[in-house]
């Protein structure tokens, strides 16, 4: 039986994604990255606190999603998203090398999680150039699983901080803070507030 189309479209050649996989790969697990980019710094600048529901969107290979854990602590909860399969499988292993047990790895599209609706109290993407299944659908998703109040941490690239404002505010957000490179938004309520 073929699949159609439309859902054909979204899913790259297992070719692709290893390629893909390797490519990051080597830029995230790179042990001089946190010289450069320290994970803990830019998490804290996300607004990751003890005790909170994280959606982590396009874990990779797991260098922001360790540090979450760690941040997160016991209490707390890391949902590690990402539609490439070598990577689900790097951050089960890296957890389980770790014997983190606060990391839950999901292997779905941002933009259909499969998350309770309102269950989550902090979503973050950070370091990606592309999101797949689109920002706006993934945002959307984003919007649907967030607690009222609750926050999306986006970091920003030079250039585009305005029109990635004017669009996520569009979709329900409210921008509440900026720290360095990381925008928080927060949730409106059902009264737009």
């Amino acid at each position: 039986m073929s699949t159609p189309n439309r859902q054909r479209k979204h899913l790259p050649s297992p070719i692709m994604q290893k390629v893909a996989f390797w490519t990051i790969t080597l830029m995230h697990d790179n042990l001089l990255l946190p010289f450069f980019k320290n994970p803990y710094k830019l998490l804290k600048a996300a607004g990751l606190k003890r005790g909170q529901k994280v959606l982590e969107v396009g874990c990779g290979p797991g260098f922001f999603t360790i540090p979450a854990a760690h941040i997160v602590g016991a209490e707390g909860l890391i949902y590690a998203v990402d539609v490439n399969p070598y990577a689900i499988a790097r951050v089960r292993g890296k957890i389980a090398r770790e014997g983190i047990k606060n990391v839950a790895p999901l292997f779905a599209n941002a933009s259909d999680t499969g998350l309770q609706e309102k269950s989550i109290d902090l979503a973050f993407l950070v370091g990606l150039g592309h999101i797949a299944g689109g920002q706006k659908n993934v945002l959307a998703e984003i919007h649907r699983i967030l607690k009222t109040g609750g926050v999306l941490s986006l970091e920003h690239t030079r250039g585009v901080k305005g029109k990635i404002v004017d669009e996520v505010e569009q979709l329900g957000f409210i921008l509440s803070e900026r720290k360095a490179r990381v925008c928080l938004f927060t949730k409106k309520n059902n009264n737009g507030r």
